[in-house]
């Protein structure tokens, strides 16, 4: 059902250090801040050969990055992102198969303008997995 990884998004307290520290220690393309304020986060992606990097910061008082950034003040590794040809086909079988998708179960567009949903961490190991449709 899932395809490849999309992104790893990493939440940091300070988007221009996060981006700094990876375009001159890494040497990789860090590309320009971009508010999405329908998740309530400014993202900087890192374009690697095989992937993306993602930074997300808080946008707003209501961002749900602030209070994963208040139990981890230096920041973390915070989703991680898989393709899916078809996004309601995946939520429909993840749904049937006990799986609990956050918010109302409907997609929102994001940072790539394509339909994305997030799945509860408690159900994938710990882990916050976004679903992005390509």
């Amino acid at each position: 059902m899932i395809g490849r990884l999309n992104h790893v998004a990493i939440a940091v307290p300070d988007l221009e250090a996060a981006a700094a520290r990876y375009r001159d220690a890494l040497g990789v393309k860090v590309g320009a801040p971009q508010d999405e304020p329908d998740h309530g986060v400014t993202v900087v992606f890192v374009e690697l050969d095989n992937t993306k990097i993602e930074f997300l910061h808080p946008l707003g008082e209501n961002s749900p990055i602030a209070p994963f950034l208040e139990r981890n003040p230096s920041g973390g590794i915070h989703h991680v992102c898989y393709e899916v040809e078809d996004i309601m086909a995946a939520r429909d079988r993840l749904i049937a198969s006990g799986a609990r998708v956050l918010g109302d179960g409907q997609p929102k567009t994001g940072a790539h303008g394509k339909p994305v949903l997030f799945l509860h961490p408690k159900d994938f190991d710990g882990t916050l997995v976004e679903l992005e449709q390509v």
